[in-house]
């Protein structure tokens, strides 16, 4: 009989391409979803969300691995942000505990490490508490800047590079992981489960301290063809002033929010050397270029580049 991992968030970005690997690997995938999903080999899908214990309850039941990916990027307000990461992350752990489940792998954000910086870091942050305290054998992952095929948000960048040009945040530097090597990762941690317990681990893609926002944006233009960009950075001021402004005029659907362009300008966000994980369990293995090439040959194909 396969082993068996309750994921959450599989339905998006990073949670499709970790249950994608998960069953490959042989897993049997019991995931949550908000709206009907086509059925599909070696997955249970479980109607619900996460603020339905109900529902996570039924997810969680007969697995022997929780991993918990679902959590809030860019919602309108503080409150939203405990309810979708904090809050969501404390119920997904109650029906872990509830179900005898140890093995529990949260996927964070570099964001928790600067919890005074905005609101989605102090959310992110509250999360990681409340595994830190659960009493499981949990691994935290924090990822930096993911990209790959499916994502939405990098796609803007990738468009305006195909013209030639890239608006970028003030200076500062980023780490970044293709999706296929962060789900490898998630999926290794399922599948050893002494590996990294009470750790917490910032993956990369092995380029040593990261990237500078307009080498990323240079690697982008080489991947869409365009060669050299016209980079054009925003003052933090700026990006902060905009941030006010698309809230004042879209209000809940507002893309760059005061609280998201504080993230934004934030001169760093690399992933912590002493942080990656042990080369034992992982290290990454499509290199960047090739990685970034790969996202646009699939927004070509999808015509979304």
């Amino acid at each position: 009989m396969s082993a068996v991992l309750a994921v959450t968030g599989a339905t998006g970005f990073v949670g499709g391409a970790t249950m994608r690997q998960a069953i490959d690997a042989g897993w049997h995938v019991r995931a949550l979803t908000r709206r009907p999903q086509p059925d599909r080999d070696g997955v249970t899908w479980i109607a619900g969300a996460l603020d339905r214990p109900d529902a996570i309850a039924e997810m969680v039941a007969g697995s022997d691995v929780v991993m918990h990916i679902a959590g809030v990027v860019n919602v309108p307000t503080r409150a939203a942000f405990e309810a979708g990461n904090a809050t969501a992350t404390a119920n997904v752990i109650d029906a872990a505990r509830n179900a005898g489940v140890t093995r529990f792998v949260h996927v964070s954000s570099l964001a928790a490490r600067e919890p005074g910086l905005s609101h989605y870091g102090w959310s992110k942050e509250r999360a990681e508490a409340a595994v830190t305290a659960s009493g499981l054998d949990w691994t935290i992952v924090r990822p930096p800047a993911v990209f790959g095929p499916g994502d939405t948000e990098m796609l803007d960048l990738f468009r305006m590079a195909r013209r030639g040009i890239a608006l970028l945040p003030p200076r500062g530097r980023m780490s970044a992981i293709y999706v296929d090597d962060l789900a490898r990762l998630l999926v290794a941690l399922a599948a050893d489960r002494t590996a990294g317990i009470g750790a917490i681990y910032e993956p990369d893609d092995g380029k040593p301290n990261g990237w500078s926002h307009r080498g990323f944006a240079q690697a982008i233009g080489r991947a869409v063809g365009r060669g050299q960009l016209s980079t054009f950075a925003i003052p933090g001021v700026v990006l902060r002033a905009g941030g006010r402004m698309d809230k004042f005029l879209r209000r809940s659907r507002a893309k760059l929010t005061p609280d998201r362009a504080r993230y934004i300008a934030h001169p760093d966000w690399v992933a912590t050397a002493g942080a990656h994980p042990p080369a034992a369990l992982w290290r990454p293995e499509r290199e960047t270029d090739d990685a970034l090439a790969e996202t646009v040959r699939w927004y070509r194909r999808e015509g979304w580049l």
